[in-house]
């Protein structure tokens, strides 16, 4: 075995070493977390073993409601209480990994009140300074890292984008909520060659960007699209864009914009085994958007959010154009190819989701909608456009979404069921 291996598996091995107790309280959920790291984490492209390790040990079902846990080792994001949601597994590895964590690194983690993060970080960094936006999550978080054992953890609760002087200057700094630009005193409390992590943006329209200091100065570099909850105090007040749920609209459903550098589409978020090439019979533009899967199971996917306030919209009008090849049901009867949206209130505690769609074999470009009702309590919404676990290829281009005001609809009964394609 070469130094670099024996160097490498030393250091998977002090991970999970440090996570032992931990691990030995939750074997129940081995199975579970395992499934996570490698269908979800390590198939999404996080190849660092260190930070593949402390997903596998890091029992995140410890720090979500006990009515989520069953739902705890799915990648998704998980509702918490006081407005925030702990972020799907996958985003927390991605941004780990891009952190570069080392042994000897100081880190500052802010966060929205699961405590998670700092969690998946501890094994990996010297210390984790954390802090918690929400009052009461911030104390639940606290207890929970203290009874499982994370003492390189420190905590406290406050508005994170003042970051923590007295503790600066810090080697690495990760947000997992989104500010409409990078907080100042974030960057000034970076240590020389430290990196900070964050999405920035508008309410619906984020990216998660790296920032490196080399001689006082920022680099920046934009990774992907991303979707994270606000942060609460001065800097999410002030936004300039507020978000307008009474004119919902899906952004780049032509797929012509593409993330800077990459074959993403822009706007749309965490996409899994997609890409936006040039075709020379897109319906709209020279772009579509491309899914493709041979694996039944795998995530192949895109997501987007938009606000939307269920007082005022009763209905929403989703329209596109699909061609399909070898497209086949993956290990179960809900993955198929279709289009999910998932409605939440503005505590994001209550949430319900509909879907239509369940293409399946070969067909050429054809045009497909549907209407889905709004309940009066949803104030956003989160579209998924994928083959959610099918198999195939399915390509897809001017997507589509009209609002329908309740005067307009009256309130006219659904008539189309759940997989119905119009």
């Amino acid at each position: 075995m070469s130094r670099a291996h024996r160097s490498m598996a030393w250091g998977v091995a002090a991970v999970l070493a440090c996570l032992g107790l931990v691990a030995r309280g939750a074997d129940h959920y081995a199975a579970a977390r395992e499934r996570m790291v490698v269908e979800d984490i390590a198939r999404g492209g996080v190849v660092d073993p260190r930070v593949l390790a402390s997903m596998r040990a890091t029992p995140r079902h410890e720090f979500v409601p006990p009515q989520q846990r069953p739902l705890a080792y799915f990648d998704m994001g998980l509702p918490i209480g006081s407005s925030q949601t702990i972020s799907g597994p996958f985003v927390v590895a991605f941004m780990t990994e891009k952190l570069d964590p080392k042994p000897t690194d100081r880190v500052l983690e802010i966060g929205t009140g699961s405590g998670y993060q700092a969690a998946v970080l501890s094994p990996l960094v010297k210390t984790v300074f954390s802090i918690e936006i929400e009052e009461d999550l911030g104390r639940r978080a606290a207890r929970t890292l203290a009874r499982l054992g994370y003492k390189n953890v420190v905590t406290r609760i406050g508005d994170g984008f003042l970051g923590w002087p007295e503790e600066a200057p810090f080697d690495k700094i990760i947000v997992t909520c989104s500010p409409e630009a990078v907080p100042k005193p974030l960057e000034e409390q970076l240590a020389e060659g430290g990196r900070l992590i964050i999405p920035v943006g508008e309410r619906y329209e984020q990216s998660l960007v790296l920032l490196t200091k080399r001689e006082g100065k920022l680099t920046r570099e934009s990774l992907v699209p991303s979707l994270f909850v606000p942060m609460t105090g001065e800097a999410e007040t002030k936004r300039q864009v507020k978000p307008d749920g009474t004119a919902p609209q899906i952004r780049n459903g032509g797929f012509e914009e593409t993330v800077e550098g990459g074959t993403l589409p822009d706007v749309w978020y965490y996409g899994r085994q997609a890409a936006v090439p040039e075709c020379d019979d897109a319906r709209e533009g020279r772009r579509v958007l491309r899914l493709e899967n041979a694996e039944a199971g795998r995530p192949a996917q895109i997501f987007q959010g938009f606000p939307v306030d269920g007082r005022r919209v009763s209905r929403l009008e989703v329209a596109l154009d699909i061609r399909g090849e070898m497209l086949r049901p993956g290990r179960s009867v809900d993955e198929v190819p279709a289009v999910w949206i998932q409605f939440f209130d503005g505590s994001r505690m209550r949430t319900t989701r509909a879907r239509f769609g369940g293409w399946l074999g070969t067909f050429e470009w054809r045009r497909v909608d549907h209407e889905f009702v709004v309940p009066l309590w949803a104030t956003e919404a989160i579209i998924q456009l994928g083959l959610i676990g099918g198999t195939g290829r399915l390509e897809a281009d001017t997507f589509r979404l009209r609002a329908i005001p309740r005067a307009e609809s009256a309130e006219k009964p659904d008539t189309h069921g759940p997989d119905e394609a119009r």
